[in-house]
C-alpha cells in the first residue's frame, strides 16, 4: 500500500511538469485533487491496509496531498504571473491623486438647537435639570393646578401607560420636581420630549421637544419675563425676529401668555405659536411647599422644533423626523 502512494507521487508530478496552459491546469485539478479524483481514491484503500500500517499510510497521504496541493498552486501563480503582474501593477495606489475626506456624522438639527437654546438661557443665568418620560398624574397634572374635570386630562389627548402613569404631555413636570427638593431662589431650564396624540400636519407631531423654564424669587414680575423672552429671542433668532405675547390661560400661571414668531409656512409668513407663558400660579407654589406671599416667579413652555423651524427656514415640522440625509446634511 505504501508503494502505491509513491508511484501516484510520481504520476502527479509527471503530469504536472507536462502543463502548458490553464486548461491542462484545471484537468490536473480533477484528476488529483478533485472529489472523484487519485487522492480522494487513496483514501478509500485506507480500509484494506492492515491495522498496524494504517497511521504510517494515513500520514504519508496527507503528506501527499499537501505537496500536490502546492505544487499545483505554484503551477498556477507561475501560469498567471504574467498577467497577474501586470493587473497588479495597474492597480497600484497613486498617491499622488488628491484624497477624499472622510464623509464625518453631525449632530441632529433638532440636538444642534437644544445646545444653542441651553447656550443662550445659560447667559442668562439658568441651570440645566432634567426629569422623567414617563410621569404620575399627581406631577404632570395636579401639582400644576389642572383640575380633574379639565380636557387636558382626557385620555384621548395623552399616552397613558397606567390608570396613573402616561408619556408626559409637558416640561412644566419638571419645574414640579425641581421645587419639589430645592429652597429659592430657583432658575433653571429643562429640555425633553413630550407627547401628545396630535395629528401629523406642516407644525403638529404627537412626539416633540420642550424647553422648560422657570424663575422664582422675591418680586419676580412679568415685566421680568417678557424681558427675558424677547431677549432670548434676539439672541436666538436674530435681531430681525418678529415675536409677540398674547394673552391667555393656563391652570398652573396667572397672568398667562402665548408667545408667537412670524416664519414661513409652506411659502406664507404666518404667526406660529412657539410656546405658553406666565407668572406661576399661588397654587403650584402651595402644592411644592412654597409662601406665595414671600415667593414669586414665571414659567414658560417653548416648542423646540417650532424654534428649529423659525431660526433654519423649515417650513415642515414632519421633515425633521423623516431621516432624510439630504435634508439633514443642510445642518
Amino acid at each position: 500500500m505504501i508503494e502505491r502512494i509513491e508511484q501516484l507521487d510520481q504520476q502527479a508530478q509527471a503530469s504536472l511538469a507536462a502543463v502548458k496552459n490553464a486548461a491542462e491546469l484545471e484537468a490536473f485539478r480533477i484528476a488529483y485533487l478533485g472529489t472523484k479524483g487519485a487522492l480522494k481514491e487513496l483514501m478509500t484503500l485506507l480500509k484494506d491496509v492492515p491495522r498496524e500500517q494504517k497511521p504510517a499510510f494515513g500520514q504519508k497521504a496527507n503528506d501527499l496531498r499537501q505537496k500536490v496541493e502546492a505544487a499545483f498552486e505554484a503551477c498556477k501563480t507561475q501560469l498567471d504571473g504574467g498577467s497577474a503582474g501586470a493587473k497588479k501593477k495597474a492597480s497600484t495606489l497613486d498617491v499622488t491623486e488628491p484624497g477624499l475626506a472622510p464623509r464625518l456624522g453631525r449632530a441632529h438639527v433638532i440636538t444642534q438647537s437644544i445646545d444653542e437654546l441651553l447656550e443662550v438661557f445659560g447667559r442668562m443665568g439658568f441651570d440645566v435639570a432634567t426629569g422623567p418620560e414617563i410621569e404620575d398624574d399627581y406631577h404632570n397634572f395636579v401639582a400644576l393646578n389642572i383640575p380633574q374635570q379639565h380636557p387636558a386630562r382626557d385620555p384621548l389627548d395623552n399616552f397613558y401607560v397606567s390608570e396613573q402613569e402616561l408619556m408626559r404631555s409637558q416640561t412644566s413636570t419638571v419645574q414640579i420636581r425641581v421645587m419639589e427638593k430645592t429652597q429659592p431662589p430657583i432658575r433653571i431650564v429643562a429640555t425633553g420630549r413630550v407627547y401628545r396624540p396630535d395629528e401629523h400636519d406642516a407644525t403638529h407631531f404627537s412626539m416633540f421637544h420642550q424647553i422648560e423654564g422657570l424663575y422664582v424669587d422675591k418680586n419676580v414680575s412679568m415685566v421680568d419675563l417678557k424681558s427675558t423672552l424677547l431677549q432670548f429671542a434676539k439672541a436666538f433668532f436674530g435681531e430681525d425676529a418678529e415675536v409677540k405675547l398674547f394673552p391667555s390661560y393656563f391652570p398652573f400661571t396667572e397672568p398667562s401668555a402665548e408667545m408667537y414668531v412670524k416664519m414661513k409656512v409652506r411659502g406664507e409668513d404666518k404667526w406660529i405659536e412657539i410656546g405658553g407663558c406666565g407668572m406661576v400660579d399661588p397654587n403650584v407654589f402651595k402644592a411644592v411647599g412654597y409662601d406665595p406671599e414671600v415667593w414669586t416667579g414665571f414659567a414658560f413652555g417653548l416648542g423646540i422644533e417650532r424654534l428649529a423651524m423659525r431660526k433654519y427656514g423649515i417650513e415642515d415640522i414632519r421633515w425633521l423626523f423623516e431621516n432624510d440625509v439630504r435634508f439633514l446634511r443642510q445642518f
